[in-house]
């Protein structure tokens, strides 16, 4: 006989995993399934690094006023007694002792984990109550019974199978920001390679300008590393791409992969600090900014973002800058918070508007393409799916839907655990 959950969480990246986490410590019995061998989603299947900023400045002290807490604080202070963090902003981590430490907090915590997981579909009343998920893996078929229900799988892939109605993109054509496939470098003379930089981003240009760079980046974006001689590269760039399309994701990644090429041969061919380059590794799948975004009982907007808006019903707090890169081209645009200045998401958009045990944790909440350019980073996903979690187990001991909890006192909680609404 199948066992029945209280709420079973569909993706293990930094939202899943931090929302399997704060249900199970709120007492719930809770299953997480990933398509991926390991928790950690975009950080580690994607090599998504640094954490972007997750902090304000006291205008007047500039001291740090952290934004992203809870979970949040736990992984990173985990991650700097482990050896991970791996530079003094608390920024660059190594993503191995990501895996192992997520797989440890949520083992600890009773959470049941399932990996090489698909999920192919959902079990729907009329009334929007989900009863179940099919999932496909090296068993066959599966299906998988609960209470409540987390959509972690950064694209909606749940809710849509749920029947929640959703958007695609910026409103005007459905185009999402880029997606990126991040590599490293090894070989590199740094100091050189630092002192070149600027040389290189004039040469791109005119490479791109007399065709010889297709990448339509307008610079080359990279990241140092603690070992000697690594760099990261966020560099590639796919336009005018559907993340919810598999022949497109499937055109993506074949475009992506002679970007790279097409990258470190102009870095290795032109710059002596990269004479004796290698391709030390691309990420195991592209990155993906921006798909689908389910509509719920509130959209954010950019103009709630803009004006720093308190909601009350706020389960999170984030000050990013408004992060748009041109899904049709070259450029990236900014908006940038003034410091102490920060905007906060209301739980309404964690709650789909045709389902009544269903909860969006991640990019895939309800927004706007422009809100989601900012929300859309790793911290301020933990801290989404610490507030989707926590109100998932408040449902199962209320005997309510997720619409109808005391969101009041799943304020209460999350703060009480150290979160900042």
């Amino acid at each position: 006989m199948s066992v029945k959950y209280d709420v079973i969480v569909a993706g293990g990246g930094f939202a899943g995993a931090s929302a399997a986490l704060a249900a199970a410590r709120e007492g719930a019995k809770v299953l997480l399934f990933d398509k991926n061998n390991c928790l950690g989603g975009a950080a580690v299947g994607c090599l998504v690094n640094p954490f972007m900023p997750y902090w304000t400045l006291n205008p007047e002290t500039k001291e740090k006023i952290l934004l992203s807490k809870g979970i949040f604080t736990e992984i990173v202070e985990d991650l700097c007694k482990m050896g991970g963090m791996i530079d003094e902003r608390k920024m660059m981590f190594n993503e191995e002792y990501v895996k192992i430490l997520l797989n440890r907090k949520l083992l600890e915590a009773g959470v049941t984990l399932l990996f090489h997981s698909y999920l192919i579909g959902a079990d729907v009343e009329d009334d929007g109550k989900v009863n179940s998920v099919t999932v496909a893996n090296k068993s066959g078929l599966q299906v998988y019974e609960a209470d409540y229900f987390i959509d972690a799988t950064g694209d909606g892939d749940l809710a849509v199978l749920c029947g929640c109605p959703y958007h695609l993109g910026r409103p005007e054509d459905n185009l999402c920001q880029p997606m990126t496939l991040c590599f490293r470098l090894d070989g590199i003379d740094k100091d050189k390679f630092f002192e070149e930089r600027p040389a290189m981003q004039e040469l791109y240009k005119q490479y791109q300008a007399e065709g010889k760079i297709k990448n339509p980046r307008e610079n080359i974006l990279v990241f140092n590393m603690p070992q000697d001689h690594v760099l990261h590269f966020n560099t590639t760039r796919i336009i005018k791409k559907n993340p919810t399309d598999a022949l497109d994701v499937t055109q993506a990644e074949i475009e992506v992969r002679e970007q790279v090429f097409e990258m470190f041969n102009f870095l290795r061919d032109n710059f002596s600090s990269c004479k004796n380059a290698q391709l030390l590794m691309t990420a195991a799948e592209i990155g993906v900014r921006e798909s689908r975004m389910i509509e719920g009982e509130y959209v954010l907007t950019q103009e709630d973002l803009v004006g720093c808006v308190k909601f009350e019903d706020s389960i999170t707090a984030c000050n990013y800058d408004i992060d748009i890169h041109n899904p049709a081209g070259s450029g990236t645009s900014h908006y940038y918070f003034p410091h102490g200045e920060y905007y906060t998401v209301p739980y309404r958009c964690l709650t789909p508007k045709v389902t009544t045990n269903l909860l969006t944790a991640g990019r895939c909440i309800s927004s706007t393409h422009e809100a989601q350019a900012s929300y859309r980073i790793m911290p301020t996903c933990v801290t989404l799916g610490q507030a989707a979690g926590t109100a998932a187990a408040l449902a199962k001991k209320s005997g309510c839907n997720v619409k109808e909890i005391d969101v009041k006192k799943l304020q209460e909680i999350l703060v009480n655990n150290g979160a900042m609404i």
